[in-house]
């Protein structure tokens, strides 16, 4: 593991997001000039995987996909619903195509927000989705990278039945009780720069031993001030606020989260032992 902890990783960004087709090589340049090694590019739908695999040939070894059909779908705004099994059916040839080259399947999980899922039967869907893709993951042997918005305790319910091992929360928004069941089990919590004005992540990272944490920007999203684009490049603020809430320096948590992400994804520890 010696060529671990020399970079950092982001777990959990949007690269085929339109936020960044105008400027996505300056947006790497940063990263590569912050010492960044690797990124993991998490779909939310079946019409962004090519996309994904293009920008992972085109920055082969520095941008790494994750394929993975998300709980809300719907490419505007106004145009976003939950899940359907539909959208899942059409995604898996495709995820089964590419499956030698992912880090992970993701972005998957579940989102109880009340404006997507205002009925029984659309969080049952979201449900049978993800159980799907687990299942899907377990057989491809890769790991998941998993959205749980107003469904944490639900989200790793779901997971520890299905017997899922490794698992990435992204961004988790549940109570730090909650995510020690995860962190018994073994899975890992990625903190996005949003946590400078996040409570609840604040307390996560209290709470959360050092060992289960990675690092994400969630990029575009997600970014330590709102409403302005998020980017790589700000994973510096996630790992400098872990670094004070724990006491240590920032340094060690690059250097550990970077060892738990490779722990976590096997193709990054691949990537980075070459």
């Amino acid at each position: 593991m010696e060529a671990v902890g020399a970079g950092l990783v982001d777990c959990h960004c949007h690269l085929s997001a339109p936020d960044f087709d105008q400027d996505l090589d300056h947006v790497l340049q940063k990263a590569r000039k912050a010492n960044f090694v690797a990124l993991g590019a998490v779909a939310e739908h079946r019409g962004e995987f090519e996309k994904i695999m293009e920008l992972s040939k085109r920055y082969s070894g520095f941008i790494l996909p994750c394929l993975g059909v998300h709980p809300v779908q719907g490419l505007l705004l106004q145009d976003q619903r939950s899940v359907t099994l539909k959208d899942l059916d059409e995604a898996v040839p495709i995820i089964e195509k590419y499956r030698d080259q992912l880090l992970a399947i993701g972005e998957v999980g579940l989102d109880f927000s009340p404006r997507f899922a205002n009925t029984d039967e659309k969080k049952e869907e979201q449900r049978q989705v993800l159980i799907s893709q687990v299942q899907l993951a377990k057989r491809l042997n890769l790991p998941l990278n998993v959205h749980s918005r107003s469904a944490g305790r639900p989200t790793i319910n779901l997971l520890l039945e299905q017997g899922a091992d490794k698992v990435l929360l992204h961004a988790f928004d549940g109570r730090p009780s909650v995510a020690m069941e995860g962190v018994r089990a073994g899975y890992f919590f990625s903190i996005p720069p949003s946590i400078i004005r996040s409570g609840q992540k604040q307390k996560l990272v209290k709470q959360l031993p050092l060992t289960s944490l990675c690092l994400e920007t969630d990029s575009p999203a997600l970014g330590p001030e709102k409403q302005v684009r998020n980017e790589p490049q700000n994973i510096s603020v996630s790992a400098e606020y872990i670094a004070l809430v724990k006491g240590i320096s920032v340094g060690e948590v690059i250097e550990v989260t970077t060892q738990n992400a490779c722990k976590l994804f096997p193709k990054l520890q691949q990537l980075l032992q070459k």
